[in-house]
């Protein structure tokens, strides 16, 4: 059995040809649309925008694995185990969402 610890591990799994095929079926299945955005209430979906500095398009939709790929490898490629969400859900539920920069002035008065 695989196993999914290292980054580079991770890594390879990412870069494989099988993740690729899959994610792209799980975005077309999902529709293009961020499913926790979908849960509540709202759409998200992806705006094919092109990324001029990166040459490459933005990325707006991931696929996230439903039970984490370092716990339970053997679901890696289970398409079951897998859904669509935007990268603000995907960082929201990975504990990497931070709120942007401080204005310093908020609390000052107003002319």
């Amino acid at each position: 059995m695989n196993e999914y610890k290292t980054r580079e591990q991770k890594r390879k799994f990412y870069d494989s040809g099988k993740w690729k095929q899959l994610r792209e079926e799980v975005k077309k299945r999902d529709n293009y649309e961020c499913q926790e955005c979908k849960r509540q209430g709202l759409v998200f979906i992806d705006t094919y925008e092109y990324s001029e500095s990166a040459k490459r398009k933005k990325i707006k939709l991931v696929v996230d694995h439903i039970k984490e790929l370092e716990d339970h490898p053997e679901l890696a490629l289970e398409i079951d185990n897998l859904e669509t969400l935007c990268v603000k859900c995907h960082n929201i539920k990975h504990d990497r969402w931070f709120e942007g920069k401080k204005n310093k002035w908020q609390h000052d008065e107003r002319w």
